[in-house]
């Protein structure tokens, strides 16, 4: 195991993190502020209380959950595609990592940004809601596999890119409001029974619920069906990834 070179890419990656705050972490807070205010104060004066917590409260796994989505996304997908656009992915390439190395380096460090995001967005929270976690350690175990998955995720999408609009493509027209029906905003048991079954059929859904569950302990799927979700989801996504590295797809060319 290479751990050099592992370690040269994720504290590249951190670097440029770092190099850009205002965007990487100053832009998503204060977005997810105005969602607290628009929702939880606005909104959430005149919506009862779900399932025994408060609106304003209520909506924070999933706050949390649609910035670590995107930010997992956007981070793994540009971290790899920049080196494709100006070229360097063959010096990567070329260097004595292995696939998986390569991959834990730039996974790893889109990871870290996302839980970092998500954390500071938790600490947010407290200056607006009450609000306290249940499982805090099932709190960390999900946020940690989703924001794995979701990076890996975004590595695919930055491979198979072409162009910056293709890497915005899934993440705007596809992730984003599967994040809006999947139960963050509202508990699935509010809507009629027909539109219940088929929010069953989205994935995000299962993060939501099983991220949701570990604050308040009221979750609209069985926990461990989202449990099983993330592990499936992140599964398909490493076996995808291992295909690309085996067969060169819009690696080498």
């Amino acid at each position: 195991m290479n751990w050099y070179g592992v370690a040269a890419i994720w504290r590249f990656e951190m670097a440029r993190f770092f190099r850009s705050i205002i965007q990487s972490i100053v832009s998503p807070v204060l977005s997810t502020s105005l969602y607290f205010v628009v929702f939880g104060a606005a909104i959430g004066s005149r919506i009862p209380e779900i399932e025994g917590v408060s609106y304003g409260a209520f909506i924070v796994p999933g706050l949390i959950m649609l910035t670590v989505l995107q930010q997992s996304i956007q981070n793994a997908g540009f971290g790899i595609y920049f080196p494709k656009f100006i070229g360097t992915i063959f010096e990567i390439l070329s260097a004595p990592l292995s696939s998986f190395e390569i991959v834990l380096g730039y996974v790893g460090a889109a990871a870290v940004k996302s839980l970092l995001i998500g954390m500071i967005i938790l600490a947010t929270s407290f200056f607006f809601v009450d609000i306290t976690v249940k499982h805090p350690l099932w709190m960390m175990a999900f946020l940690l596999l989703t924001a794995v998955s979701f990076a890996l995720l975004g590595f695919i999408l930055g491979i198979w890119a072409r162009n910056f609009e293709q890497l915005n493509l899934v993440p705007l027209l596809v992730v984003t409001p599967l994040v809006f029906l999947g139960g963050s905003f509202y508990s699935i048991t509010m809507l009629p029974p027909f539109w219940q079954t088929l929010s069953k059929f989205n994935p995000v859904l299962y993060l939501v619920s099983g991220f949701r569950w570990s604050f308040f302990g009221t979750a609209d799927v069985p926990v461990a069906a989202s449990l099983a979700a993330v592990l499936i989801f992140a599964g398909i996504c490493l076996a995808i990834v291992t295909w690309i590295f085996r067969s060169g797809y819009r690696l080498k060319s």
